[in-house]
């Protein structure tokens, strides 16, 4: 391998590897939980039975439990690397607020640039700060559903077991919004998608 095509590389192997599995993951996890979702419909509407998974309320468990613990150790290991490499300080800061102001106008006028994939705007920074941030509030509610007597202090920092069911469910909603915005973003600039694939 040549020094040019290692200077080329945009997203390392394990970064590739962990965003798959994380994708993989946050399908299953929201399929399923649309799933346990339809069995009390608490919000006043029901999610449509074709776009969820497990096909009962306990096989929607298995499913989301699965994924969860997927989700988790990838998480950590996705955290780990970034944080081990520097990677997170590199691609996600400084931030601005004259930066965000002027990418947000780009962006409303179609201007926003994406000529080099190796460096994120800020508008792109703080979505994924968003959607790390996001994830954490997805697994703390969790917890608090998954085992509410062992959790006392958090279940009342979410409002009670119910309050986490509103949070948990409203998390998702942020998490499936960045997932839709995101397939947008890369139906426009397909090339983000070959170098998830290919890394260079």
């Amino acid at each position: 391998m040549t020094m040019s095509h290692l200077t080329q590389i945009v997203h390392p192997a394990w970064l590739r590897a962990m965003h798959w599995l994380n994708a993989l993951a946050v399908v299953v996890l929201m399929m399923s939980g649309w799933r346990i979702y339809n069995a009390t419909a608490f919000l006043g509407f029901a999610i449509p039975k074709d776009i969820t998974l497990g096909g009962w309320l306990g096989g929607a468990l298995q499913w989301h439990f699965a994924a969860m613990w997927l989700l988790a150790a990838n998480g950590l290991l996705y955290l780990s690397f970034n944080l081990g490499t520097g990677r997170l300080w590199r691609k996600f800061f400084p931030l601005s607020g004259a930066a965000l102001l002027a990418d947000v106008r780009a962006a409303l006028q179609g201007k926003l640039a994406h000529a080099d994939p190796r460096h994120y705007n800020t508008v792109q920074k703080l979505a994924y700060l968003l959607v790390i941030a996001d994830s954490l509030v997805l697994v703390l509610s969790g917890l608090v559903l998954w085992k509410s007597v062992q959790f006392p202090l958090l279940r009342e920092l979410v409002g009670g077991y119910e309050g986490a069911r509103r949070v948990h469910f409203f998390a998702m909603a942020v998490l499936a919004a960045f997932v839709l915005v995101h397939l947008l973003m890369v139906a426009l600039v397909p090339r983000t998608l070959r170098t998830m694939v290919r890394g260079h």
